[in-house]
């Protein structure tokens, strides 16, 4: 499994970026250098945070280790999402120290403080990752981002992103199942593919209906299918039921692909924020609705239920299925205070000229960063453009 949640990361979310035109191998490439940093700084990280209150005096890595900097990767690159195209690597880098410290406060806030669960990480790592983000992006906002035309995709750049998908789709249940042990495990498995399997079927429709000629959207095949793995994440290891399972997904579906549709635009239009891979859809609304749904099943859930299973929910026993419950709530508003505080300081850091900020015509671009072979005509490219470019190239080069 922890392979498994390996391959996510570098295949599934790098090529599921590579839907923009001009911008593929920072999709794929920067995603690839996000993974490896943040594996190493975030093993460091979480063995930090774990020392707190054991007296022990080294960090030991095993595969739970390895798999926990995995989950830090995840929530990293989904912040990335956001700015995608948008930022220059340095800019990563610093946007990716600063988040796994911030990532293991909330974490321990709400996983050590409050004992809250979430298997799947639909709060401390999707929900986190995306308002992180978004913060990030509002702050770096500029005007020159809306209607860009190099944002924009193209039929094979699609296809390359719907590899991204399918990597994600598959392994999924991996990713919300891998922390749980026996029966946890296994009900975490069938409780992600059935979600996954309903929030799909789903987001087809959806996008067929919210269409004025009843065609399918690419862009939502692409992420709003992957909504049920997000939602289902927080209580994929209780006792939802099949339906249950199949309800998370379906409203999953919902909340994402009309999120595509209609919230994105008028986020972008009305309080200018630029979501290059929507996030906000994909990870960050379906991320709250798997967190709520969590406190309404730790809300009603019967500890006999359980039979010999000793699940975290129940490991303070001074606690109410009611209080439990509450402090689901508890943490998510914490995860969310604590990403959009931090994340909009963040995107204050990365404004400072020091770390490379990009101008208008090296949005979305390959070429200021990557060695590009040429089309034998661009009709889309300005003289100017290109003198800017080479320019940038050459300067990085020298730098």
């Amino acid at each position: 499994m922890y392979q498994d949640v390996h391959v996510m990361m570098v295949i599934g979310f790098g090529f599921l970026m590579t839907f923009l035109k001009r911008h593929g191998f920072g999709s794929v490439g920067f995603n690839f250098l996000l993974t490896c940093f943040v594996i190493q700084w975030s093993i460091l990280v979480n063995g930090w945070f774990g020392l707190i209150g054991t007296g022990a005096g080294r960090i030991l890595i095993d595969i739970k280790s390895l798999l926990e900097a995995d989950f830090a990767v995840a929530t990293v690159l989904i912040s990335f999402g956001a700015v995608l195209g948008v930022v220059s690597p340095v800019q990563l880098i610093m946007m990716a120290t600063i988040e796994v410290v911030c990532y293991n406060i909330s974490i321990y806030v709400g996983i050590v403080q409050f004992q809250a669960t979430d298997i799947g990480g639909s709060m401390f790592i999707h929900a986190f990752g995306a308002y992180f983000g978004l913060a990030v992006a509002r702050v770096l906002y500029k005007k020159s981002q809306t209607n860009s035309r190099k944002e924009g995709s193209e039929y094979h750049s699609d296809i390359f992103a719907m590899i991204g998908t399918l990597f994600l789709w598959l392994y999924w249940p991996s990713f919300n199942a891998a922390p749980g042990n026996g029966t946890e495990r296994h009900r975490a498995v069938i409780n992600t593919v059935l979600s996954l399997a309903a929030c799909t079927v789903v987001t087809f429709a959806l996008s067929a209906v919210t269409d004025k000629k009843n065609k399918l959207d690419m862009v939502h095949i692409q992420n709003a299918t992957l909504a049920g793995g997000v939602a289902m994440g927080a209580s994929a290891d209780l006792l939802v039921q099949p339906f249950g399972a199949l309800l998370i997904g379906s409203s999953a579906a919902v909340v994402s692909t009309l999120g595509f549709r209609y919230l994105q635009p008028l986020l972008q239009r009305t309080i200018k924020l630029h979501d290059t891979c929507g996030v906000h859809n994909l990870h960050g609304m379906p991320g709250v609705l798997g967190a709520v749904i969590s406190a309404i099943i730790a809300a009603v859930a019967n500890k006999a239920a359980y039979q010999d299973s000793y699940h975290e929910l129940f490991k303070n026993t001074l606690r109410t299925p009611g209080q439990n419950g509450g402090f689901q709530i508890a943490a998510l508003v914490v995860v969310l205070a604590i990403a959009i505080s931090t994340g909009t300081i963040t995107g204050l850091l990365l404004k400072l000229q020091v770390w490379d900020n990009l101008t208008a015509v090296e949005l979305f671009e390959d070429e200021v960063f990557w060695e590009c072979p040429q089309a034998e005509s661009d009709d889309e490219d300005t003289n100017d453009e290109r003198e800017v470019l080479a320019g940038k190239s050459t300067a990085t080069a020298s730098a």
